[in-house]
């Protein structure tokens, strides 16, 4: 569990989706939009904890075609986000479900197939006995993962979503603007980095 939650902590374009999500939408958005990014990190996590090495081996071997997928869905996001309404009131009444928070936010977890190697080398580092036919330990590590990712979305989106029914309508539109170049120029290095990966 602290493992899945110190992996989760780190802010980037999914922390940020998930503040912004929970200011805009309510913590509700945001938590969901975490779980996604939760759920990802417990696939990842068992692709490492069962052995599952010719997975493991194809997606990482994949990496930066999964990644230019990513990273082009990320700035379409960003660009999005950037275009928002700048109406408070709109952008909480915005159309988007749960339903699509969730699959977004784990389509852009799941197209970072390095994950996997974090999670082996951790899980060897901490002595985990995994992989093999110890189903029960692998399934238990796992559970701590997810556990440990959806305890800091649920504090990150309970935090942030207090200010939900507080901010202004100006507010609400340097938070979009702010939030869409900072996604976009995520984006932007992950592009380059699959560049250089194909250079």
């Amino acid at each position: 569990m602290l493992f899945g939650f110190t992996i989760a902590a780190p802010v980037g374009p999914i922390g940020l989706l998930c503040i912004r999500r929970s200011v805009a939408m309510g913590p509700r958005h945001g938590l969901i939009t975490g779980l996604g990014a939760a759920t990802a990190d417990a696939f990842y996590g068992s692709l490492a904890a069962f052995g599952i090495t010719f997975l493991t081996t194809a997606l990482v071997a994949q990496q930066s075609w999964i990644r230019l997928f990513g990273g082009a869905f990320l700035g379409y996001l960003g660009l999005k986000i950037f275009l928002s309404k700048s109406d408070a009131r709109e952008s909480r009444q915005s159309p988007a479900t749960l339903l699509s928070s969730y699959t977004s936010s784990l389509f852009l977890t799941i197209t970072n197939p390095m994950t996997i190697l974090s999670f082996a080398a951790a899980f060897a580092a901490l002595g985990l006995q995994v992989g093999g036919t110890n189903y029960a330990a692998a399934s238990s590590i796992v559970a701590g993962v997810f556990a440990g990712s959806a305890a800091w979305w649920l504090i990150l989106s309970s935090i942030t979503g207090r200010f939900h029914q507080k901010i202004s309508d100006r507010s609400m539109t340097w938070i979009n603007r702010l939030s869409g170049v900072i996604i976009c120029s995520f984006a932007a290095i992950a592009l380059y980095s699959v560049y250089c990966s194909f250079s």
